[in-house]
Formats: structure tokens, C-alpha cells, sequence
């Protein structure tokens, strides 16, 4: 039987439009793009190209709003560090959530040991960021906000749109952590009210290696990496044009087709739920129940560690997530779980399964299939009553 892949929110396959788009610039066009004869600039022009693609499919007014990185979190790490040390001599504090991506957590504990303060705003029991906290939070020394736009392991949707109102007239950066977001549900970058967004390609179909910073006209920050004074001295470093090409084919092409595959992610989910609700049982949804990701379920099966579930599904060719793919090979409970005030026990039986573009509803029906025999298995080895 073909293997059963359900962990889109860790990575996706490169789509066959990316790719071949890519090719020609490993072996053919392989010239520098900062190099100023004209193979040279055979991928210059590419790489505009490309970036033309990333800002029609956030909402962005100019391609120049757009930074090429190597990741969402070389983006991340760009806005957050380099925001606040442009802004240092304005204050000092940053305000975020306790269920961030490591990327902008692990940013902000680098920046604490430079002498910023973080305040760490919490969750309700749904992994939604408390407005009214938030907005207690900030102070005359704040510079910058930066909430994530939908939770990576559990999915939930953030109210990014009320926090890009809530700071419209201050002097406030507000960053948000778009990777899990982009391609799943349609938004402008205008629209949400953002200074700063990141994405990441191989998130959206396009390669790994990838990744982009949207940073507001007028909006200056500091860049982490010095050298030639490539991507306006934001990033210096030789492009990755074939990943570039790439990350933009895939842009354009997921661009136009999420409204509809927003609809189509959102029953398959609705249907696998209903379907391990009532024939698996003894299992909890994870995060909000409908502002959450069309493609993701997280869930927490009674009894049984998620890791057990993950490994017993991988014996049959099926592919999920006890977590966020960042944190692989660490037997940790997941600190956006702990943060909703879910237990321990509850935190370490939990399953992360998305779905893609190439999930149907009979790999779906296959999958739920195969689940119950595992968890019948697992459940049969426990001395707890189900």
C-alpha cells in the first residue's frame, strides 16, 4: 500500500511546477546574481521574479517589501533581533506569547541576555492569546510586538488582525510568525495590519532552504548578517537562486488556489475528527475547535503517549507528529500545551496530524483505519481502564 503522509506542518513535498522552475539554475543559469555581466544577471532577474511572486501572494504593496532568507527562522531571528536593536534607543521591551515557535522564543531569550525585557503574554485553554493581557503589557517602553499568526503544533489561530488595530497608532513594531499560516488561509499582509511577517518555502510546496522577511515600507531594522550588502544590505550572503525560483513558483501557484483548498482541508479534517470522536474515543482536540488551521489536528489519546502512537503508525508507512518538527529527537512535554494549562499526561499523549494537497479523503478513511487497530493494540497493553 502507498505510505500515508499526514505531517504537512513539519514539511511538504516540492510540487512539480517548483521544481522544474528550479532546475535550470543548478546546472544551466548558474550564474552569481550579484555579478553584473549578463549570466549574472539571468538570475538577478529571476530572483526579482520571484520576489514579485512572494509579495502579490501576501498582499504586499512592493516587491521591495520583501527579504529572501534561508528559513522562516532566519526570518524570525531577523525581525525580532534586528527590529529591536534598531530600536534600542526607544526602550527596551518586547512583548510576546508563551506558544511561540522556538525561533522567536529562543530570540527572545538571546535578546534578554542583551539587557531587553520579554514579557510573555499567556494562553487561554484553547491556545488563544489573551487581548486584554496584551494590551496590560505594553508600556512607554515597548518597541515591538511579535504574536504568531497560527500555532505550529496546535493549530489556533491568533487575532492578529485585532493586534495589528490595537497598535495601528502607536510607534509599536508588530511581527507575526506567518509560516504555518501562509497557504492555509487567505490574507494580505496590509489587511492584518503587520510591520513585519515571515514565511518560509518548504512549508507551501516549494524547496527547503528558503524563506522570506515581509518588512513594511519605512520600517528599518538591523541585519544580522554583514558581507557584500546583498538584499539591500538586509542579508548579505550569495543567494540561493534555484531555492528562490522555487520558493516564488510556489507562491504564486498556492496563491491561487487557497481559498479553495482552505474549504477542502477544512472537511477532511472535520471528517477524520468525527470519525476517531466516534470510533477511537477517550480523546481530546487541542486547541481551539474552529478558528484553527483547515489542515491540523491535534489530539491527545488517553493513556497512551503520542510517541507510542507515532512510532507504531511509522511500522505501517504512516507519517505523523508527536510535536513541532523543530523540537524532533526531544522527549519534552510541549511547552504550548503546558502553556493552555494542559497536563503532563495530557501534553505527552498528544498526536499532531495535517494534511496537504495531497490528502484525500480515502487516505484519510485508510489512515483512521489503520489507527484503531494501533490504538486498540497500545490500549490493550495499558493497565488503565478506557
Amino acid at each position: 500500500m502507498k505510505p500515508i503522509y499526514l505531517d504537512y506542518g513539519a514539511t511538504s513535498p516540492v510540487r512539480p511546477e517548483a521544481l522544474e522552475a528550479m532546475l535550470p539554475f543548478f546546472s544551466q543559469a548558474y550564474g552569481n546574481s550579484g555579478s553584473i555581466h549578463d549570466f549574472g544577471q539571468q538570475s538577478r532577474e529571476a530572483i526579482e521574479t520571484a520576489r514579485k511572486q512572494v509579495a502579490q501572494a501576501i498582499g504586499a504593496s512592493t516587491a521591495r517589501e520583501i527579504i529572501f532568507t534561508s528559513s522562516g527562522t532566519e526570518s524570525n531571528n531577523l525581525a525580532l533581533i534586528g527590529a529591536a536593536r534598531k530600536r534600542k534607543a526607544f526602550g527596551n521591551h518586547i512583548v510576546t506569547s508563551s506558544v511561540e515557535h522556538p525561533s522567536v522564543l529562543e530570540a527572545c531569550r538571546f535578546l534578554e541576555r542583551e539587557g531587553f525585557e520579554v514579557t510573555y503574554v499567556p494562553v487561554d485553554s484553547n491556545g488563544l492569546v489573551k487581548l486584554d493581557q496584551l494590551k496590560q503589557a505594553l508600556t512607554d517602553r515597548t518597541i515591538l510586538v511579535s504574536v504568531m499568526a497560527a500555532n505550529n503544533e496546535v493549530g489556533t489561530l491568533q487575532p492578529i488582525r485585532e493586534i495589528g488595530q490595537l497598535l495601528k497608532d502607536s510607534p509599536i513594531l508588530f511581527h507575526t510568525d506567518a509560516v504555518q499560516y501562509f497557504g492555509k488561509v487567505p490574507f494580505s499582509v496590509i489587511e492584518l495590519g503587520v510591520d513585519l511577517l515571515s514565511l518560509g518555502s518548504h512549508k507551501v510546496y516549494g524547496p527547503k532552504g528558503a524563506g522570506a522577511l515581509f518588512i513594511k515600507k519605512g520600517v528599518r531594522i538591523e541585519p544580522l548578517l554583514h558581507g557584500g550588502g546583498q538584499e539591500r544590505g538586509m542579508r548579505a550572503s550569495t543567494l540561493n537562486t534555484p531555492a528562490i525560483v522555487g520558493f516564488g513558483a510556489a507562491c504564486q501557484l498556492i496563491s491561487q488556489e487557497v481559498a479553495d483548498e482552505q474549504a477542502r482541508l477544512t472537511a477532511l479534517r472535520d471528517h477524520c475528527w468525527r470519525r476517531i470522536q466516534s470510533e477511537i474515543g477517550d480523546v481530546d482536540l487541542n486547541g481551539h475547535p474552529s478558528d484553527r488551521l483547515p489542515n491540523n489536528l491535534n489530539l491527545s489519546f488517553h493513556g497512551v503517549e503520542g510517541q507510542a502512537i507515532l512510532l507504531e503508525l511509522n511500522r505501517k508507512q504512516i507519517y505523523v507528529s508527536s510535536g513541532s518538527a523543530c523540537s524532533a529527537g526531544k522527549h519534552a512535554a510541549s511547552h504550548v500545551l503546558l502553556a493552555m494549562g494542559k497536563s503532563l499526561d495530557t501534553a505527552f499523549q498528544s498526536l499532531r496530524i495535517t494534511f496537504g494537497k495531497d490528502t484525500t479523503l480515502e487516505l484519510i478513511d485508510r489512515f483512521v483505519d489503520e489507527l484503531k487497530e494501533v490504538m486498540h493494540y497500545l490500549r490493550s497493553l495499558s493497565p488503565q481502564e478506557h
